[in-house]
């Protein structure tokens, strides 16, 4: 295919508002969510749980409301790499789309091997690596046929767990305050589990402990900005998704936790596999192990759908400003950057490899930096949207034209920074964490290093050869005319 034929092709704007909304859902509802929330409360005590994600949630709207300012008035597939090469400096923009990239690319590799984990209570006999074949397949098919069809399978992933998790607020509310009785004769708690042993049974402090996994369990809501640039009408879509998001995610996460604070004691919430699966049990659902196995199933792999698509497209908009391969920023007819799907899903393959391989080092160092990855996200987003409105403002813009505004600027930006990066640095003080902080600032180092020895050399020569090109093809129409 020659270079004219190839440049017609471009992604396409075809995903709607839901799409939007239900794709954010499907990288933030994960197995963190169903079992890790109970972690948090025998970490944090009930009450202490409620507000460590409240107090996450907050950070996710902060964050998102700076996301949504950039979005709006640029909405590439990019997002928030791109919006860090121009208002920071390219060599963020570079080690944030990298660092992003890995860490979504080894996140589906995690994601196909919890799956195929989960297939083993109902084939015992069958291979995880004929299970991860499977998904890999399905889910790279839903990604190469077109940017709705990815859409619309999340939009169903994602409306399952979102079904389910209201079923289990409805019946778990109405489990502790005796509207349904519970198995075995057991009076209804009301709020006994909650403030039995007083507000923080651990002390204020054991909050603080928890906000890193909480946050953490929050992140994916970003999502939304990368899919901004193959969205209809982003100017109303991404507002609209932003705010069904930041919203609906806070009543889910904070009801769902009230509820499991409500029916588990604390002190026993902590050593259960699920406790969705004891809650279930407690109000007599039949097969409720084999329900959640099959919720945590689709909650698996609609992380990792998402995780492929946002991946790709951060590998595509890398290509696309000279800091990879170019031939990753082609793109079918389709609209699909094929080659940087092909890469990506490799590169999964590739960390399924060594968790088998090299389990106690490269795998565990790759999973830190998946955790840590969105973290840089979200730090990035915040100063780009300070650094922006900035600029606009100094170009001669007037901020009553923007189409979506951060509020209450530059204070809710910066604060939204600041909570992050303590998020961030509070890495550092939890012995089981701290390996993802060592282990992004060498990737990031690495990737400053990288970028001003070899990329910003090329991507001079590339500048110089457009403009002796551009030169040439003027000369030739002087001739000619």
């Amino acid at each position: 295919m020659n270079h004219e034929n190839r440049e017609q092709y471009t992604l396409k704007r075809t995903m709607k508002s839901r799409h939007l909304f239900m794709i954010s859902l499907g990288g933030v509802i994960g197995t963190g969510f169903f079992l890790g929330t109970g972690y948090t409360i025998n970490e944090a005590g009930p009450i202490g749980a409620i507000l460590s994600y409240l107090a996450g949630g907050m950070i996710m709207y902060f964050t998102m409301l700076c996301l949504g300012e950039l979005a709006v008035a640029m909405p590439v597939s990019g997002s928030f790499q791109t919006y860090a090469t121009k208002f920071i400096g390219p060599a963020t923009g570079f080690a944030v789309g990298w660092i992003y990239w890995l860490g979504w690319s080894v996140t589906v590799a995690l994601e196909f091997l919890s799956a195929g984990q989960l297939m083993k209570r109902w084939f015992p006999d069958v291979g995880v690596w004929i299970w991860c074949l499977i998904f890999g397949l399905l889910l790279f098919s839903l990604n190469a046929l077109s940017a709705k069809a990815f859409g619309e399978s999340e939009f169903w992933l994602s409306g399952i767990k979102i079904i389910v998790i209201l079923l289990f607020i409805i019946l778990g509310g109405g489990a502790m305050f005796g509207l349904i009785d519970l198995k075995d004769g057991q009076a209804a708690p009301f709020f006994s589990n909650l403030i039995g042993d007083g507000i923080f049974p651990n002390g204020f402090g054991a909050i603080f402990i928890t906000m890193i996994t909480v946050n953490f369990a929050f992140q994916g809501t970003e999502l939304i900005g990368i899919a901004a640039g193959e969205s209809e009408n982003p100017e109303k879509t991404v507002p609209r998704s932003i705010k069904q998001t930041v919203w609906r995610t806070l009543v889910f996460f904070g009801l769902s936790v009230f509820v499991l604070a409500g029916l588990i004691p604390w002190e026993k919430a902590g050593v259960v596999e699920s406790p969705f699966v004891v809650v279930f049990e407690q109000i007599g659902i039949p097969y409720a192990a084999d329900l959640m196995n099959f919720v945590i199933l689709i909650a698996l792999l609609s992380v990792a759908n998402s995780g492929l698509y946002a991946s790709t497209r951060m590998l595509y908009s890398l290509a696309k400003e000279g800091m990879a391969a170019q031939a990753l920023s082609r793109v079918n007819k389709r609209g699909i950057p094929m080659n940087a799907l092909w890469i990506t899903l490799g590169f999964a393959g590739l960390s399924l490899i060594s968790s088998v391989v090299a389990a106690e080092t490269l795998y565990i160092w790759l999973l830190s930096l998946a955790g840590l990855s969105a973290q840089v996200g979200w730090i990035t987003i915040t100063v780009s949207q300070l650094l922006f409105r900035r600029r606009y403002v100094k170009e001669g813009g007037k901020v009553e034209d923007l189409k979506f505004k951060t509020p209450l600027y530059p204070y809710l930006p910066l604060t939204g920074f600041i909570l992050n990066s303590a998020v961030l640095v509070s890495l550092a003080f939890d012995s089981e964490q701290r390996m993802a902080l060592y282990c992004g600032i060498l990737f990031m180092s690495a990737c400053y290093f990288v970028y001003h020895v070899f990329v910003k050399k090329r991507q001079a020569l590339d500048r110089q050869e457009a403009m002796i090109y551009q030169n040439k093809t003027n000369d030739e129409v002087v001739i000619d005319e």
